[in-house]
């Protein structure tokens, strides 16, 4: 289940389905991503035909990522069995 967000945005797309703070192109990327992170208990879980998951180093240790479109991308961690401080950035 998701617990926390880092991008205001994203959480009120989730919470509320208000596209204001997502690119409207990646509305249909956003839903499925959401929808399987909230379903997911350990970041294999996320790792779907497409989501191009894999583990980030550096300032991003601990967390995975998940491929958008572009540079665009999903980041999480996992504490227990939660996905927290979930993000949505362009970090390239």
């Amino acid at each position: 289940m998701i617990r926390s967000f880092r991008h205001k945005g994203l959480e009120k797309y989730f919470s509320r389905g208000t596209k204001q703070g997502i690119r409207p192109e990646h509305e249909r990327r956003l839903r499925t991503i959401l929808f399987a992170l909230n379903s997911a208990r350990t970041p294999g879980d996320m790792d779907l035909p497409g989501l191009r998951l894999h583990p980030l180093s550096g300032k991003w240790d601990g967390f995975h990522s998940v491929w958008i479109s572009g540079n665009w991308r999903v980041v999480f961690r996992f504490d227990g069995l939660d996905a927290c401080d979930v993000d949505y950035l362009d970090y390239h």
